[in-house]
This record gives C-alpha cells, sequence and structure tokens, in this order.
C-alpha cells in the first residue's frame, strides 16, 4: 500500500462520548485484519501537554516510550491495539502555536503575516503526516478531541477538511461518534442532538462517512434508518454501540457490525489475513464469568476521579481476569486515612496498592498505609511515589526517627531518604523536565522481582524528580529492605522490596503503562496472586494468553 490511509474521528452531542475507545477498538480491528495501525489524538487545549495539568482537570498522565506525557487516550490506543506509539502521536493546540511562532521570530516565514489558515492549518497537517513517517504506520487513525461546536476545535477540522482535497476521498474517511439521548416520559432514544452535531460538522466542510451511534439502551433499524436519512450517510455505515460494561467487548461488538468490512470496502482495502477473535473472545467471557472477589485497596490522593488511575486500574484488572478472580477496588483517599476514616476498608482488602502522585496532601495517610501493609503482611505494590513512601516508613520503624522523609515534602528533613534527583537541582520550567520515558532496569537474582519477571534485564516507564537516595542505601539493606531493581550502573534504585514480608515491593517507574489486557503486567500479575494466597482463595486460574514479557529489555 504506497499512500497512507486516514480514518478521523470526531465527536458530537456530548464530550466523553467514547471516542477513544472507539478509535483503540477500530485500531484493533484493522491489526487483526493485518494492517500496520497508529493513533493519534489531536488535544484542543493549549496547554503544551497534559504534564502540569491537575489529575482532577485532565486524568491520568499517560507516559510513552520517548517520555512524551500524553493523554489518558493513548493508553486506550496501545492497550486495545498492543502498539508502542511516541511523541508525534499527541499534538495540542500549545504545541502548534509554539512551534509556528517560534519559526515566525526565527524569520522563516520571510516577513509574511502569520495566519490561523494556511500557517496553523499546515502545521497541524505536517504534524498528521509525521505518525506514518515515525511509525510505518499504513493507517493512521486520528480523534479529534473535544466536541464539534467546540471554538477551539475548529483550526484542526479544517486541517481534516484540507487533508481530504489533499490525498482524496480514496484515502481518508470521517467516522463521527455521537450520543443518542434517552427521553424516560417517553420511552424513546432521540437523534435530532445527532442530526444537529452532524449540520454543525458539514458547515465547516465535513460529511462524515459513517456514525457510531453510542447509547445506554439498543438502537432498532428503524433508527439507524432515521440517522442515515438525515444526515446523509448508507445505512451500512451507520453503527450501533450500545454500553457495554466491559471496555475490551467494543472492537467484538463493532465487528459484529461490520465496521472492519466496511471500512476497508471505503478506503479500497482487501483485508491481508483472516481476524482471529478467538483469544480477544476468550478475554471477553473470562471477563464477564462470575469469578471470587478481591479486594484492592487503592489509597490515593485524586480517587474523587478514577480516571486519574485509569492504568492503574486496568492493570489491576487484566492481572485478576488471568488469576481467575474479580477485582473490587476500594477506592480509599489517603487523607480520610489520616483522620482515622477508611481503615474499615483498608483492614477488609486483600492487597493495598499506593500508585504515583505530587504534593505533600494526603502524604502521611499513604505512608501510614503502607505501614499497616508492613505489620500486618497485606501485599502491597507501590508505584513510583507509593515506592518512595514505602522507603520512608520502613525508614522511620528501622531508624527510630519520625522525621525520615523524602525533600519532596520537607526540605529540612534530616534524614532524606528520598531526594531531588541530582540532574534536577537547577531546573526551573515544571513541564517535560522530570526523569521521563523509556529506562532500562537490571532484577537482582533471587528477589521477588526477579521471579515475576523471569527475565534478568527490563525497559520500563519513569515519570518522577526524586529518588532513593543512596547515602541510606547499605543501612536499609542491613535492616532488610533489598533492591531489587537497579539501573545498569547501579547508580539509581528501580525497584525496592521488604524481605521478610509475603509481598511488599514498590517500583520507581510505572509498570502500568505497559500492561494489556491479554497481557497483563508481571508485577501486577505477581502483586494478584499474593493477593490471592492471602485471601486463602483456591483459583484455578484460566486458560488464556500467559502474562507478558514485553518489558523485557
Amino acid at each position: 500500500m504506497s499512500t497512507t490511509k486516514y480514518i478521523f474521528f470526531t465527536g458530537g452531542v456530548v464530550s466523553s462520548v467514547g471516542k477513544g475507545v472507539t478509535a483503540g477498538a477500530v485500531g484493533r480491528i484493522l491489526k487483526e485484519r493485518g494492517f500496520k495501525v497508529a493513533v493519534q489524538k489531536l488535544d484542543p487545549y493549549i496547554n503544551v501537554d497534559p504534564g502540569t495539568m491537575s489529575p482532577y482537570q485532565h486524568g491520568e498522565v499517560f507516559v510513552l516510550d520517548d517520555g512524551a506525557e500524553t493523554d489518558l487516550d493513548l493508553g486506550h490506543y496501545e492497550r486495545f491495539i498492543d502498539v508502542r506509539l511516541n511523541r508525534v502521536c499527541n499534538v495540542t493546540t500549545g504545541q502548534v502555536y509554539a512551534e509556528v511562532i517560534s519559526k515566525e521570530r526565527r524569520g522563516d516565514y520571510l516577513g509574511g503575516t502569520i495566519q490561523v489558515i494556511p500557517h496553523i492549518t499546515n502545521e497541524i497537517k505536517r504534524r498528521i503526516a509525521s505518525v506514518s513517517k515515525t511509525t510505518g504506520a499504513e493507517i493512521v487513525l486520528v480523534e479529534v478531541g473535544g466536541t464539534v461546536g467546540d471554538i477551539e476545535s475548529l483550526p484542526f477540522l479544517e486541517s481534516l477538511r484540507q487533508i481530504r482535497s489533499d490525498l482524496g476521498r480514496e484515502n481518508t474517511l470521517y467516522a463521527h461518534v455521537t450520543w443518542l439521548p434517552y427521553i424516560g416520559a417517553t420511552d424513546e432514544l432521540k437523534t435530532k442532538p445527532t442530526q444537529h452535531s452532524v449540520q454543525e460538522l458539514r458547515s465547516i466542510g465535513i460529511s462524515p462517512d459513517m456514525i457510531v451511534a453510542r447509547s445506554d439502551y439498543p438502537i432498532d433499524d428503524s433508527l439507524r434508518d432515521k440517522i442515515a436519512l438525515f444526515c446523509d450517510v448508507e445505512k451500512q455505515a451507520v453503527f450501533p454501540m450500545v454500553t457495554t460494561p466491559i471496555l475490551y467487548e467494543v472492537p467484538l461488538l463493532l465487528e459484529q457490525a461490520g465496521a472492519g468490512d466496511y471500512i476497508l470496502r471505503r478506503l479500497g482495502l482487501e483485508a491481508r489475513q483472516k481476524p482471529d477473535w478467538s483469544g480477544w473472545r476468550k478475554l471477553v467471557d473470562e471477563v464477564r464469568r462470575p469469578k471470587p472477589a478481591l479486594k484492592i485497596a487503592l489509597v490515593g490522593k485524586y480517587v474523587e476521579l478514577h480516571d486519574a488511575y485509569m492504568s492503574v486500574r486496568e492493570a489491576l484488572k487484566h492481572a485478576a481476569v488471568h488469576q481467575g478472580v474479580e477485582v473490587e477496588i476500594e477506592w480509599i483517599h489517603s487523607s480520610e486515612l489520616e483522620k482515622g476514616r477508611g481503615w474499615e476498608l483498608i483492614q477488609q482488602s486483600h492487597g493495598i496498592i499506593v500508585p504515583g502522585g505530587f504534593g505533600s496532601r494526603g502524604i502521611e495517610g499513604k505512608i501510614q498505609a503502607a505501614r499497616y501493609a508492613r505489620e500486618k503482611k497485606v501485599p502491597y505494590l507501590g508505584l513510583c511515589l507509593g515506592m518512595q513512601l514505602m522507603v520512608v516508613e520502613f525508614t522511620r520503624a528501622v531508624l527510630k526517627n519520625e522525621e525520615a522523609n523524602s525533600t519532596e515534602f520537607d526540605h529540612a528533613t534530616p534524614v532524606p531518604v528520598i531526594d531531588l534527583m541530582p540532574e534536577q537541582r537547577d531546573i526551573a520550567d515544571m513541564g517535560a523536565t522530570m526523569r521521563l520515558g523509556l529506562y532500562p532496569c537490571e532484577l537482582q537474582p533471587g528477589t521477588k522481582a526477579a521471579a515475576a519477571y523471569g527475565v534478568p534485564r527490563v525497559e520500563e516507564r519513569h515519570r518522577h524528580r526524586f529518588e532513593f537516595n543512596n547515602t541510606y542505601r547499605q543501612t536499609l539493606e542491613e535492616y532488610g529492605m533489598v533492591f531489587s531493581g537497579l539501573s545498569p550502573d547501579r547508580r539509581l534504585v528501580e525497584i525496592a522490596e521488604i524481605r521478610d514480608h509475603p509481598f511488599m515491593v514498590g517500583t520507581q517507574f510505572h509498570p502500568e503503562f505497559l500492561s494489556r489486557p491479554n497481557q497483563p503486567h508481571p508485577l501486577f500479575n505477581a502483586f494478584i496472586a499474593a493477593a490471592i494466597q492471602n485471601a486463602g482463595l483456591d483459583i484455578t486460574s484460566p486458560d488464556l494468553v500467559p502474562a507478558s514479557s514485553a518489558v523485557e529489555s
């Protein structure tokens, strides 16, 4: 295939309609047919990236191999398609304007007047074209954030309109994802908002080639006929997508509706192989099957918004389904633990996970959770900050000094067991300045981490500014802390664990970013296995794809 094909996803009626999941599912459908696929998210906000944004506003920051801090939808793309994306796969208005203004300051435009059209739109198109160049993708899926009608999305939509003019209809496909609201008083779904959103899209020069109609209720053929008629698309190009409690069922539902065959026919392509959904169906069937419950306490700072821990949540689910249990996450605010509230949920849980975060709020609650896990021998998995606070708690206990701390929270602590990385000391800017992206980690033989991975060396994604202070390495080793993962030069502690404990492991990196539904991350797999043992459950693991070694270096 000489020319790259493009599928553009827009959203209508409401935000959070499921464009990211739909794009990821379509990507999986195309991959099953033998095509190399990549996905790009166009975010209309003026921030350069979400790295400095509050999790309450934007959910989690998903980090890629090359260190790009990106939108959480890139996590959906990677998990559904099982692909590793790069920084060109997330474009923001801030990035586009920063680049254009930089060129203007250098004089690259030879004194010309800089305008949204063509300068901004050309930069957007350049970034869209760079996806296939850097990934080798034959089909590029592009999702536009927000909803049609948002003023900030207009330059992106204009760029998509121009791309069809540049590449031709045979190489581009517009997919519009909309919401059908249900009116309880009349017991009916309404298509009028979808009609209006399509009308808005057409007013700026884009006519959808297919419509994915989202709803909480079944969509009958008469509604499909109505959408097709009023939105000027073929009936076979209207795909109902009823809400499912199983996220990973979406590719199967779109496949069943004929989306894969329609897209290939519309783009003039032929499948290179017959899709094999047997493993995926088996996974979905196992998710649906009633299983013994396993309670996991997630002690975080942003638990009011579950999307702040989306990859952690999904990684727990991946491991649980492969271990034959149903994970029930108890969302516990660490600040509540400091006030003596929420401990009954901790006590009822079979495992404790403390994820990453920034700032001093709720820190002592996380430390108290680590102390409970250590003293009560409850399986514990600490991620980034969760690892650092596990080390702080252990240091306080063995050195009998409650002033031990991270200098992130106490600059004057006499026992700075966690400290700022040397290369971070003179950095003023907050965005994209942490230790970010993929770094190697060498596992120490005979440790729980080495047993979980089953390989001597792995690569994992990082996002942090502070690290373990090596001044205390020998002392803590003497008291029973094991540094089971180190950087190749042995300078940085990547994984720490407690020797006399069933499973108390903390990672400086974020293993959740590399977990997949059919390939759970080894550390999450080991954590869930330890929690099952703690719960006293006698489980026979289902016959699914074994844990992935995709993190092996």
